[in-house]
Order: structure tokens, then sequence, then C-alpha cells
């Protein structure tokens, strides 16, 4: 096994059951749709919204987010190169988090007006957690058994065996 294909087993290999195609709809749906939404509704969802929270460069870094949610959420719900998709995702939640509802907590976040405390932060922070959460989970066990990652790999390692049977 090339070095090649040892990276290529660890990025899509996955032993997860089928039921991790549950996990994949839900965080690849809503990335896919929030990415989409950057565009359709760029002054309250897109660069408007970047803006407002004081994020630099909101006309370049909001297509740029609404890009890689739009293809990396395609690309978990495909269950193609998941972990992959799902490593920009976290530090998009990540972000979310720190940047837009982390000032919550002390009545500073200027997307939240009238908000703060603990309460607020967890209520309006929960989309974001479960997209987090989510994303981690399939960093960790893989797309699952209905996954292009899992017929992908399936396919390279019966090759070999095909060709070991033959010889």
């Amino acid at each position: 096994m090339t070095q090649l294909q040892r990276w290529q087993a660890r990025l899509m290999g996955t032993s997860a059951p089928g039921a991790v195609v549950l996990i994949r709809l839900y965080v690849g749906a809503v990335f896919l749709s929030e990415g989409v939404l950057k565009f359709l509704r760029p002054d309250q969802l897109g660069t408007g919204r970047f803006d407002k929270a004081g994020i630099l460069a909101p006309g370049f870094l909001a297509p740029l987010d609404g890009a890689f949610e739009i293809v990396c959420g395609l690309l978990i719900l495909a269950g193609l190169l998941t972990r992959l998709a799902v490593v920009p995702m976290t530090v998009n939640m990540l972000g979310a988090l720190l940047i837009t509802k982390l000032p919550i907590l002390w009545g500073d976040a200027p997307l939240f007006d009238g908000k703060s405390g603990w309460w607020d932060l967890a209520h309006e922070s929960r989309t974001d957690l479960a997209q987090l959460c989510g994303s981690l989970f399939l960093l960790i066990v893989g797309a699952g058994a209905y996954s292009l990652d899992a017929r992908l790999t399936r396919a390279d390692s019966a090759v070999p065996a095909k060709a070991a049977v033959r010889g």
C-alpha cells in the first residue's frame, strides 16, 4: 500500500454504521441551505450580517463563507471526502460562536440587541453548537456505511483482492 493509498484510506475509511447518514443529512443540509441563503439574502445573512457583526472584509468573506458552506454541505450530503469537508465547517462554526455568539454573554453582541447572559447565549447558539458537534462527530467516525466514501474505500480494497486471486 502506497503512502497516498494509506492517506486516502484514513481520510475516507469508515466503519461507522449506516445510521450516520442521519447526521450527514442534517449537517449537510443546514450548511448547504445557509450557504445558499448568504447569496439569496445578502443583506440579512451574507455581507450585511458579516458587516453588522464587525467581521473584516465582509464583501469578500461572506461570499467565500457561503461558497464553502455550499461545497462542503454537498460533499457531506453525498458522503464524499466527508472528513475533509467538515474541517473548514468546524472552523466556520467555531468562528461563528466566538465572533457572533460569545459576546451575548456580556450583552455586547451587535447581531443580538437586548440579549445577554448564559441563557440567551445558549438559545442563540443552539444551531451553531449542533453543527459543530455534528461536524466533529463526522470527523471522528467518518461518513458511515451509506456514503460515497465507504463505497469508494470498499472498491479500492476489493481491487487488490481480485488481483491476488488471479495470481
